[in-house]
């Protein structure tokens, strides 16, 4: 949208903005005041509620979410190794409207008019509110990836949106030729979840493992390195030995186009024949960031202490969506997120108490069957950014004890997050 009034304010406001001028609350004309939640992934889910749950009633809510249930991305990855069904991986609302009050709505936010603070629905009608939270997730860019479009999904699989992608993916997996070539092109920084191709590659090579032996994994990517490299590459060479071959952009990885209709890869001029191609494009914000004007470039600024978006400071933009600083894109990052948001949201509505936020995130990994690694940090809130404190990460050559720990703790923060998201 173009630049306006509160266009202006927002980018004035927003650069400084801080918990402590979240003191005036803003009162609805129902009576109290509304908050518009889109998108009900982990940031969504979570933040919609918390709000229901530290409200006590004080604040109408209203999540929009265009599927009825949620796929975790999360986690996907494990189904394609055929360590999960993928009902496992499925998520429903139901609790979160008869427990906690939310008005849930499954619908396309086609508009946001800052002007009014209103949202357009692709079902007809707009809807008021006081504060807007988008978690959308993210989008493709549109021709970043030579040869690939939406309409050669079904060719060529991204997968990074779970649900028919993955299970389509996963048919071709099992589809393929003996002794064929699985190829994976890694998308370029930043994306959603920096192990997930990896993580991916791993279970793919676990599945071929029992069905197609002599099959061959080739990693097209155009990063120089990539999170976990070393466990991963470690954890390869144990499990699946001989299978996986990586090329980096020394090799041209940065220098391809995908043929489809071919089934082919042409990497610097040199073209590969492939029997399943998992194609991941460079990503950015979800669409809807775009439409409210809150996106600059590939993704939304926010301020890092509540989350609001620097271009408004009536919008907040949680997880994959925003661009706040240090921490990776991932469910837990944007969990954490939510419950910051929350916190701002409420103060500023409702007059309660903010304390000071904490982030925090952890990303586990499976190579194998009971082969899991892990990394993870803490955060906080800077004038410009959220700040790395500190962190960990697995070391290669850990007992098989110890990975076989990591693993199960990452059932258990399954189990922990989606019944925080969704009740």
């Amino acid at each position: 949208m173009g630049l306006n009034r509160r266009n202006f304010l927002g980018r004035g406001i927003g650069a400084g903005l801080g918990i402590a001028a979240l003191a005036a609350p803003m009162v609805a004309a129902q009576g109290r005041p509304r908050v518009i939640v889109v998108g009900g992934g982990a940031g969504g889910a979570s933040v919609a509620r918390h709000l229901a749950q530290d409200s006590d009633g004080a604040i109408d809510i209203i999540l929009i979410e265009p599927t009825r249930s949620y796929y975790t991305c999360f986690f996907s990855n494990l189904y394609l190794g055929g360590l999960r069904e993928m009902a496992t991986l499925a998520h429903g609302y139901g609790r979160l409207a008869a427990d906690y009050g939310i008005n849930v709505v499954h619908d396309w936010v086609v508009g946001v008019d800052r002007d009014r603070l209103e949202v357009a629905l692709a079902g007809g009608g707009r809807l008021g509110y006081d504060r807007l939270v988008l978690s959308p997730g993210i989008d493709f860019i549109d021709g970043a990836l030579p040869g690939w479009s939406v309409a050669a999904q079904n060719r060529m699989p991204h997968a990074y949106k779970a649900g028919s992608q993955t299970e389509l993916l996963r048919a071709q997996v099992d589809a393929m030729r003996p002794g064929g070539t699985f190829a994976l092109v890694a998308p370029p920084n930043p994306y959603r979840c920096p192990p997930g191709p990896y993580e991916r590659v791993s279970m793919i090579a676990r599945r071929l493992r029992a069905t197609n032996p002599t099959a061959r994994i080739l990693i097209v990517d155009p990063k120089d390195s990539f999170s976990k490299q070393a466990l991963f590459e470690e954890g390869w060479q144990a499990h699946y030995p001989g299978m996986i071959e990586r090329i980096g952009p020394d090799f041209g990885a940065d220098r391809i186009e995908l043929r489809p209709e071919r089934m082919e890869i042409v990497i610097d001029g040199m073209v590969e024949a492939v029997d399943v191609c998992n194609a991941i494009p460079p990503m950015k914000a979800g669409r809807i960031c775009d439409l409210a004007g809150v996106s600059e470039g590939y993704w939304a600024p926010v301020v890092p202490a509540t989350m609001q978006a620097r271009a408004d400071p009536a919008i907040h933009v949680l997880g994959d969506a925003a661009l706040q600083g240090d921490m990776p894109k991932s469910a837990f990052s944007a969990n954490s997120q939510a419950r910051v948001a929350a916190m701002a949201i409420r103060a500023a509505l409702t007059g309660a108490r903010a304390f000071p936020p904490r982030f925090t995130n952890t990303c586990w990994s499976l190579i194998d069957a009971e082969d899991g690694v892990k990394v993870g940090a803490t955060y906080e809130a800077t004038e410009d950014r959220i700040a790395r404190v500190d962190g960990f990460v697995s070391q290669p050559g850990e007992p098989a004890a110890l990975r076989r720990a990591t693993y199960r703790e990452s059932l258990d923060w399954y189990a922990a997050i989606t019944r925080d998201m969704f009740g």
